[in-house]
């Protein structure tokens, strides 16, 4: 048995127990994977669905042109579904978006035009105004428009809502989703609640998003909740019309390092490779099922839908370098004194000697770029400290103090404290006198940390 095109290999994906990541939960918790769909991701169910509705009312036509402002995952169902149809496809997407995703909709031959992100809806730079335009100007264009397209929704209804309803021999009893169109989460409930309106749907919105409190103060559209976030595909800054708030029974929101992290732990834990999107869900779910617990049972079954693959995240959730520069490894912030000392270690600590001259530990200071330094005697025990408001004092009061041996300038010992000591327990020693202590790291090295060291490890 073998299909007829790539197109028949979309939907009828798995659905997934979650056995650590939604342990101590009641109930069975469940993941729809959405990236076993030849795209990567839910967005290949809308692909070919409004494609062959623009199809069947005449709008696309033979050698047409599609056109979509897309985050990423939709410009990748259309593309496919293009390539197998025979149409040209552009699309615009922000730059915000992984060039994962980029390269991907440039590789299923789609032509891309990147917009800025951080620009209203309407401005003409928005990708939304951008594809507007190039409707207009390409002739047998049309403009999907995803957000307020009825088969985006509909694509739902018919696929996804009764996948679930099937997989489950109709024991859903929740249904968690993101939403950025609307399509997914609207679609797949009208299905589910049709055969249980008891069935339960709540809403996971990153923060920057207007739909968490849209929903919650009843229909205020407020534009003071619109601002960037790093997660990609979900949420939004305008009401798209697929999204059918009155299907949604609940509402919960995440922080873009609390998806980021619960995106790698699905991938460390369950085995689950995913993107942004499904940690930011994830975490929205066990987050409301923690809130909810009581009101769960072991007959709950809970579906928390999981958009997209992780591959077109590997410079961003899944780098490293990147998830430190955005202060989103916590996980592996230093909580001790001994394990921040570690965090610093880069040699030997630059100390003077106590018979030393001014002028040569102020040089000292200049070439290791650093404003305290521990005086040692001759058997390398610390006997004084040395900050340049010492020096700067000194050689105020007296410009030849640049002669004098530190022993006669310097300051009591930075105080040393043990390793075990906790962060936040450091802020005393750190208050007092030269502004710093010693520290032995978890090697045995010693290490002056700083203020400027304790505010660095506590906003990592």
């Amino acid at each position: 048995m073998w299909a007829d095109s790539i197109l028949d290999a979309i939907g009828n994906t798995p659905l997934v127990r979650l056995n650590k990541v939604g342990a101590g939960l009641p109930g069975t918790i469940l993941v729809k994977v959405e990236f076993f769909n030849p795209g990567g991701s839910v967005k290949d169910r809308i692909g070919v669905a409004m494609i062959e509705a623009a199809e069947r009312d005449g709008r696309l036509k033979p050698g047409g042109t599609i056109i979509e402002c897309t985050s990423g995952n939709t410009g990748a169902g259309l593309a496919i579904a293009a390539a197998v149809k025979g149409y040209r496809t552009v699309f615009t997407t922000t730059d915000k978006q992984s060039q994962e995703k980029i390269d991907v909709l440039r590789a299923l031959g789609a032509e891309v035009v990147v917009c800025p992100t951080n620009v209203a809806p309407d401005d003409p730079r928005s990708y939304y105004s951008v594809a507007r335009r190039l409707e207009a100007e390409i002739p047998g264009a049309v403009l999907m428009n995803q957000y307020d397209n009825p088969a985006n929704a509909e694509a739902h209804y018919r696929t996804t809502g009764p996948e679930l309803w099937t997989q489950t021999d109709g024991r859903i009893t929740h249904y968690i989703a993101g939403a950025g169109t609307g399509g997914t989460i609207s679609g797949t409930t009208k299905y589910l609640k049709e055969q249980n309106p008891a069935l339960q749907t709540i809403g996971v919105d990153p923060y920057g998003s207007v739909y968490y409190k849209y929903f919650h103060s009843g229909g205020e559209f407020d534009a003071k909740e619109i601002y960037p976030y790093l997660i990609e595909g979900v949420g939004e800054d305008i009401l798209a019309g697929n999204m059918d708030f009155s299907c949604v029974d609940d509402y919960v929101r995440v922080t873009d390092r609390d998806a980021m992290v619960m995106t790698r732990r699905l991938a460390r834990e369950e085995g689950l490779f995913t993107g942004q999107s499904c940690g930011m869900v994830v975490a929205g779910a066990v987050q409301w099922l923690r809130a909810h617990r009581d009101e769960l049972s072991d007959d709950s079954v809970v579906v928390i839908l999981l958009p997209d693959s992780g591959f077109r995240y590997l410079g961003k959730t899944y780098n490293d370098a990147w998830m430190q520069q955005h202060g989103f490894l916590r996980e592996h912030r230093p909580h001790t004194a001994a394990s921040l000392a570690e965090a610093r270690v880069s040699g030997s600590v630059v100390a003077v000697p106590a018979l030393a001259t001014l002028e040569h530990a102020v040089a000292a200071m200049h070439e290791h770029g650093i404003s305290q330094l521990p005086v040692l005697d001759h058997r390398g025990h610390v006997v004084g400290s040395l900050t340049e408001r010492d020096v700067l004092k000194r050689l105020v009061a007296d410009p030849d103090a640049r002669n004098l041996a530190v022993s006669a300038v310097m300051g009591d010992p930075f105080p040393e404290v043990d390793g075990a000591v906790a962060l936040d327990a450091l802020l005393p020693y750190l208050d007092r006198g030269p502004g710093a202590v010693l520290v032995r790291s978890e090697t045995g090295a010693l290490v002056i940390l700083t203020r400027a060291d304790l505010i660095n490890a506590l906003t990592m």
